[in-house]
């Protein structure tokens, strides 16, 4: 009977003191008294709480410049919290929670910014653009107020470019932060100037350059001061004026390639580059008849036409002479188209054969219409070979060619 009195005198003694720590709780409950949760970024942001007895409160703050832990002011039952203004200067929406207490108490304010701009922010890109109407740049304009927030969105940026006689003002919006445009081409080339302007407070100056497009078909000509296969002389290509499809001259220093094709099916190369959208490229006279094809390229964009031109052969016939018990060859004089000493420099090729056996080749060059060749007794020794001469396309072979 005593264990059971005794049960329910503990049993009495836990209800009780469930009871008033439910109440010692309820008494220290708070609650937010501050009914404003839109600032301006220059207000000094207070959160006040009312409390109904003196207590320590601790309210977490954040957003995403920063966090930080602030203790409140407590005066006559009621605490007072000054956010920073590290956290509260800066724009978008910044959260706060008390942690000292069971009770799940937080919130949202939201901070906007100025509506006047201090500066702004622009970026513009690419910087060169194709002309035609289909290439564009685009402009990137962020209004910023003197802390450096993005002022609210749909506020008016007026966008101005200035290109030839031309000069356009055009009005948008900004939209989650920011203004943007995009500045098609014209169909000429040049520089264009671009800035912007928002509430009177002016970017700097930007420019475009507006390139000329992808290049068209042009032609080929060619300049030279005869027709003679002299491998001396300079004959020089050059392409018409070449230009978009707009009517603008490429750029300066384009580079184009000359493609030579001779009768043969040998294929030679030259290049250059434009000035005043027009290329040259020169190339040396063959040494023998010959007849080529020329095709210039805008290499991957565009091309010529053929271009077809005919070299014809200076020396008929030249005179070989022996001596030195046939070890002394001399091929000459070459002779040009007026009789005249052909230019230094002509190649002539020496081919030596034994039992039809290529055994070597030399080559000389022409110097004052004449070729020396010397057979090295050591190399060559006494015997009967077959040589053959070539120059200017022109071979005379000489069999069972004795040197001793």
């Amino acid at each position: 009977m005593k264990l059971k009195q005794l049960f329910f005198l503990v049993f009495f003694q836990f209800i009780s003191v469930s009871f008033f720590g439910q109440e010692t709780i309820n008494k220290a409950t708070i609650a937010l008294v501050s009914p404003k949760n839109n600032f301006r970024v220059c207000d000094t942001v207070k959160l006040e709480f009312a409390v109904q007895k003196a207590t320590t409160l601790q309210l977490y703050c954040a957003n995403s410049y920063g966090a930080t832990v602030l203790k409140a002011d407590v005066i006559n039952n009621k605490a007072t919290f000054t956010i920073p203004k590290f956290l509260s200067k800066k724009r978008g929406i910044l959260t706060w929670k008390i942690i000292n207490k069971k009770e799940t108490i937080s919130g949202n304010i939201s901070m906007l910014p100025l509506q006047q701009p201090k500066t702004l922010e622009t970026y513009l890109g690419p910087p060169s653009i194709d002309a035609g109407e289909l290439d564009y740049t685009m402009l990137v304009v962020i209004p910023t107020d003197s802390l450096d927030n993005p002022i609210t969105d749909h506020s008016k940026v007026d966008v101005k470019y200035q290109f030839l006689s031309s000069e356009k003002r055009t009005p948008i919006k900004t939209d989650k932060l920011i203004g943007h445009k995009n500045i098609y081409a014209p169909k000429k080339s040049g520089r264009m100037l671009i800035s912007s302007e928002s509430y009177g407070i002016n970017s700097k100056e930007f420019d475009v350059n507006v390139m000329p497009a992808i290049a068209t078909y042009f032609k080929l000509f060619v300049s030279r001061n005869h027709d003679y296969a002299d491998g001396n002389q300079i004959t020089t290509f050059f392409t018409s004026t070449i230009k978009d499809k707009n009517n603008n001259i490429v750029s300066d220093g384009s580079y184009i390639e000359f493609f030579i094709t001779n009768k043969k099916g040998n294929i030679l190369k030259t290049a250059g580059t434009t000035i005043n959208g027009v290329a040259h490229a020169k190339i040396v006279h063959p040494d023998f008849e010959d007849n080529w094809q020329v095709k210039a390229y805008f290499v991957g964009i565009a091309e010529s036409d053929v271009l077809k031109i005919s070299y014809k052969k200076v020396i008929e016939d030249y005179n070989v002479s022996f001596s030195n018990k046939n070890r002394n060859i001399t091929i000459g004089p070459l002779k040009s188209f007026m009789n005249q000493i052909i230019p230094d420099g002509l190649s002539v090729k020496l081919s030596i054969y034994k039992n039809n056996i290529l055994v070597t080749e030399l080559f000389k060059e022409s110097n004052n219409g004449f070729a020396n060749f010397y057979l090295n007794p050591n190399i060559f020794e006494n015997n009967t070979y077959k040589i053959v001469i070539e120059t200017a396309e022109i071979q005379k072979e000489f069999k069972s060619f004795k040197v001793w």
